[in-house]
Formats: structure tokens, sequence, C-alpha cells
């Protein structure tokens, strides 16, 4: 079901979609992986619990922010990708990131990132986004 709306703001609308820390995190690994299993899902560092990766799954396919597809391996699994909406939201990763380098320590391979990002960033974005794509 599609989440309602609290009010007519942008933020509070955009917020009831992905605003939870869950559901950025899933968009977050889709991101780096293009698509992923429930269990990969699973795997993540912050552990997510199976109840709220469900929730939060058809959630995001409610919302039109992730697809669901058959897995090419097992008829058992389904691969979860980023839809075109869901894709767009990766500026807004890029800027999450480049807030916490300047507030928190960050990994490593995280700052090599960024470097890359301040040296274009909409060309960098554009790049990114068109690899989501394919």
């Amino acid at each position: 079901m599609l989440n309602k709306k609290r009010s007519e703001c942008p933020i509070s609308c955009s917020l009831d979609i992905w605003g939870d820390k869950w559901s950025l995190l899933i968009i977050r690994d889709l991101m780096l992986n293009k698509s992923c299993t429930y269990g990969d899902f699973l795997k993540s560092p912050e552990h997510i619990a199976t109840n709220i990766l469900a929730s939060r799954l058809q959630s995001l396919e409610e919302n039109g922010i992730i697809e669901k597809l058959e897995h090419p391996d097992s008829k058992a699994k389904v691969l979860y990708k980023l839809s075109i909406k869901g894709i767009d939201l990766y500026p807004i990763l890029i800027e999450i990131h480049l807030w916490s380098e300047i507030y928190m320590p960050i990994p490593f391979e995280i700052k090599v990132l960024l470097k890359e990002v301040k040296k274009n960033k909409s060309g960098y974005i554009n790049k990114k986004k068109k690899e989501l794509l394919n």
C-alpha cells in the first residue's frame, strides 16, 4: 500500500517513502551491487531483521523505488533492482556521504569515492546513474 501523505511538504512526502534507516540502506546496497537477493540484504553489516527487511522491500516496491525480477539461477529466489525512480536517489546518497565526510570518520574506500565525486560531481553522478540503468 502506498504511504498516505502527512502533508504537502516534498521533504515529508519523500521521507514517508524512503526516510527510515533501513530503506536507505537497502537502496545503498542496490546502488553498490545493482541487484540483490533477500539473502544478500541479510548479510549487510547492519544486520536487518527479516521481518523489517520484508516490510521495507514490499514498501519500496509498492512505491516504485525497486523492482522484483526473476532470479536467473533459481525459481525459489528473486532479484531486487532499483527502478529509474530509485536510481534517481543516487545524488541524495552522494550528498549524505559528503555531509558525513565533514562530521564523522568514514571508511577509506568512501574517501576515495568522494575524492572522485568532488572532481566533477554532476559528471560522476550521471555516469553512475547510467551504469545502474544498464
